[in-house]
C-alpha cells in the first residue's frame, strides 16, 4: 500500500501536470473568445481563469481582497460569494496577467512543496481551506480536480477538445465516483440492498450498495446483476457528476431499474 507521504506527493504531480496543461490551453485562446459563457452560470471563460487565479494565489500566501460582489445569484452560499469576490478583485487585470497570476502562483506554492514535502495527511490545510475544515489530503487531492475540471469548462465553451486521457482526467473521475455511495444512500434515498455499478469507460469499474443502516458502501466484488447498471464516457459522466450539464443524448446507457437510474443521474451532481 502507498504511504501517506508518497500519496501526498503523488497528488502534487498530478496538480502540477493539470496546471501546466491548463496554460497551455490558455495561451491558445483567441483574444475574442474570452468573454464566451461556459457551463457555470455567471461565468464566462476569463471568470473561470480569474477564479483559477484567485485560488492559486491564495495558496501561495497571498491576501483575499474582500469586494462587493453586487447583484450575483449564481453566487451561492458563502464560499459561492467568496470565489466570486476572487473574480471581481481581478476584472481590470489584463488575460495576460491573469495567466501570470496563475504561473506566478502554481511555480511558488510548487517549489514549497518540493523543498518542504507534506507528510501528514491530517494536519490541517493553510488559510482558508483549514478554516472551512479541510485537512491537507483533502486540500491536495482536490486541486488537481478543481484545475482539470476548469481546463474542461474552457474546453466545452471554445469547442476545444482534448486533456481526456491524462493524469489529471483519471484523477478526477476517480474522484468523484467516489461519492457516488452518498448520492445513492442519502440524496436518491434507495431503499436498503440496492446496488449501483459504474462502467466509466477507461476506468475500473465502481460498485456501490446501500447498507441496512442506509449508507451507501463502496463494494470490492463487482454484483453479477446490481439494481442499477450506468454506462458512460469520461466527458459524460464529469459534466454529470461535476454539476455542469446534461451529456448529449445517447452518451449515458442504463440497465435494470431505470427509473431509479434516471434519478440518479438527476442528482448525481457532487461539485458546486
Amino acid at each position: 500500500m502507498t504511504d501517506a507521504p508518497e500519496q501526498l506527493s503523488a497528488y502534487v504531480d498530478v496538480w502540477w501536470e493539470a496546471v501546466n496543461d491548463f496554460t497551455v490551453l490558455l495561451d491558445e485562446v483567441p483574444a475574442d473568445a474570452w468573454q464566451t459563457p461556459t457551463d457555470l452560470p455567471g461565468w464566462d471563460v476569463r471568470a473561470v481563469v480569474a477564479h483559477t487565479a484567485h485560488l492559486e494565489s491564495l495558496l501561495a500566501g497571498n491576501e483575499h481582497e474582500d469586494v462587493e460582489i453586487g447583484d450575483a445569484p449564481h453566487a451561492r452560499g458563502m464560499m459561492g460569494q467568496f470565489t466570486e469576490q476572487g473574480v471581481l478583485a481581478r476584472r481590470d487585470k489584463t488575460t495576460d496577467e491573469l495567466l501570470n497570476e496563475i504561473r506566478s502562483s502554481t511555480t511558488a506554492r510548487h517549489t514549497q512543496l518540493l523543498a518542504d514535502p507534506p507528510t501528514d495527511p491530517a494536519a490541517p490545510a493553510p488559510g482558508l481551506f483549514g478554516a472551512i475544515g479541510w485537512d491537507t489530503r483533502t486540500l491536495l487531492r482536490n486541486r488537481p480536480l478543481d484545475v482539470w475540471m476548469h481546463e474542461q469548462d474552457v474546453r466545452r465553451a471554445l469547442a476545444l477538445p482534448g486533456g481526456m486521457g491524462t493524469a489529471a482526467a483519471e484523477h478526477s473521475t476517480s474522484y468523484l465516483a467516489e461519492s457516488l455511495g452518498r448520492v445513492l444512500a442519502k440524496t436518491v434515498a434507495a431503499a436498503p440492498g440496492t446496488s449501483l455499478l459504474l462502467q466509466v469507460e477507461g476506468h475500473e469499474p465502481v460498485a456501490v450498495i446501500v447498507t441496512d443502516e442506509g449508507r451507501g458502501q463502496l463494494l470490492e466484488e463487482l454484483p453479477g446483476e446490481p439494481t442499477v447498471r450506468v454506462r458512460t464516457d469520461r466527458e459524460s459522466f464529469i459534466v454529470l457528476a461535476g454539476g455542469r450539464r446534461r451529456p448529449e443524448p445517447g452518451r449515458v446507457e442504463l440497465f435494470g431499474d431505470e427509473a431509479l437510474g434516471h434519478r440518479l443521474l438527476d442528482h448525481l451532481a457532487v461539485t458546486p
